[in-house]
């Protein structure tokens, strides 16, 4: 079994493997949480949720593990949950065993596109530059999710955001932690976000919270049961498909998830050294897609949203993770995730955040590459860098990437530079910004 994950040709060990796949599902285990809450908001059973997203995560990352041999984590993405939730069943009405066809219908359409190849050209096809600052972009996106959830970046109604308090014993721990890690790392220490997310939990029995209670208590652990899978298994409503909009709902979940799969994937391979301007797609991108395409089915079958590969997967890489056995242990502590549950739910912000916030730093490295002295090729590499955090969204800064160096290719008469995926990638993007309010 371990000959299939090929350790010695990557120059990795089973012990650091596993280490690395212990770090990604640490960074990944909020989704147990988060999503059980944004689906339920849809009306589907919360407990149910949960184990349907630890088994979708867990069968994904394994699958992915198993068949691409990539250290890439999947389980279902956000962004995606609210669209289903928030769009698509509260505004329009679609009842979300529905919604769950659509997601089934979007894996069906990935698989296919897979196969064709398309998904692997599109990622072969994007320009060298936009792949440079779609990764960097993604190194933004993840260190403001990280500044977010810690509570050092909030909301703002004139200036959209602004800096939280640092003066509360909280967000004391989380620069704490911050600090403590970057040491680590420095020093070469193996597991040093492990450690340091393991440090903070401890700490966070006694520090207090905005309430003045604990970070962590033992009091907020909870065991969900497994005969609760059953209320949103195999739930997959395909008779009501004819309802008004059907259509338009699977497109949105396939071009949305093409999109931000696409991103995370040059951005996770940019971070391995796998791409580059000579190497514009990896050898393993197609049966990762074709991996991605089966778990995306799978979710939708157990009863949660579209499962994506996930951009977290870049802290299991920053801990050296190189093969798909990182994969397959995150995806093991999934499957785990029933018992885990009690036990994930004492990591908090305070320890996870500053691993996005480091492996932000990491992923930022690319923009060194840049190519900046033509206008067509800078303006869409930096919209794109920009787009992805300001809008919290990896599929909006490449679709404005994408739809800006085609217009600026023609408009300077160097139209045999734009390939031909480029073209259905424009018309897909126009298309997608045209129906976006």
């Amino acid at each position: 079994m371990l000959k299939r994950f090929e350790l010695e040709k990557h120059g990795v060990s089973v012990g650091s493997e596993v280490l690395a796949g212990l770090t990604t599902f640490a960074t990944m285990a909020y989704i147990l949480f988060l999503n059980p809450v944004i689906l339920g908001d849809a009306g589907m059973d919360r407990g149910a949720v949960l184990i349907a997203t630890a088994l979708a995560a867990g069968i994904g990352s394994i699958l992915m593990g198993l068949i691409a041999n990539l250290p890439f984590a999947l389980a279902p993405g956000m962004g995606m949950n609210a669209y289903f939730t928030y769009t698509v069943v509260k505004q329009m009405g679609i009842p979300w065993q529905t919604a769950l066809a659509a997601v089934f219908l979007d894996g069906v359409i990935f698989l296919i596109l897979s196969l064709l190849p398309f998904r692997s050209r599109m990622i072969e096809d994007i320009p060298y530059n936009i792949k440079l600052s779609a990764a960097a972009a993604i190194g933004l996106f993840i260190a403001f999710i990280g500044f977010k959830n810690a509570g050092l970046i909030q909301g703002n109604p004139v200036t959209l955001v602004e800096m939280g308090s640092v003066y509360t014993p909280a967000n004391g721990l989380m620069i704490f932690g911050l600090m403590l890690m970057a040491a680590l790392l420095q020093r070469k220490v193996k597991g040093a976000l492990l450690w340091g997310m393991l440090a903070v939990t401890a700490l966070g029995f006694v520090v207090p919270g905005p309430e003045g209670h604990p970070l962590v208590s033992t009091a907020q652990m909870s065991w969900p049961s497994v005969a609760d899978l059953s209320k949103g298994l195999f739930k997959l409503d395909f008779a009501g498909a004819e309802k008004l909009g059907f259509a338009m709902i699977v497109f949105t979940f396939t071009f949305v998830s093409l999109f931000d799969t696409a991103g995370t994937f040059v951005g996770l391979a940019t971070k391995l050294g796998w791409i580059s301007r000579e190497k514009p797609i990896f050898k393993e991108a197609p049966r990762g897609l074709i991996a991605e395409s089966f778990a995306i089915m799978i979710g939708a079958l157990l009863g949660t949203s579209t499962t994506t590969t996930y951009i977290e997967s870049a802290s299991g890489i920053a801990q050296g993770g190189r093969t798909g056995l990182t994969a397959v242990t995150a995806g093991l502590c999934f499957c785990l995730g029933i018992v885990l549950a009690p036990l994930a739910t004492l990591i908090p912000v305070q320890a996870t955040s500053p691993v996005l916030i480091l492996v932000g730093c990491f992923m930022l490295e690319p923009v060194l590459k840049l190519e900046l002295d033509d206008l067509t090729e800078a303006l869409p590499a930096f919209l794109t860098l920009l787009l992805v955090p300001l809008t919290f969204n990896i599929a909006n800064g490449l679709i404005w990437g994408i739809v800006s160096f085609t217009m600026l290719k023609l408009a300077t008469g160097r139209i045999r530079e734009i390939k031909p995926t480029m073209w259905i990638l424009t018309i897909l993007c126009l298309i997608s910004l045209s129906r976006a309010h």
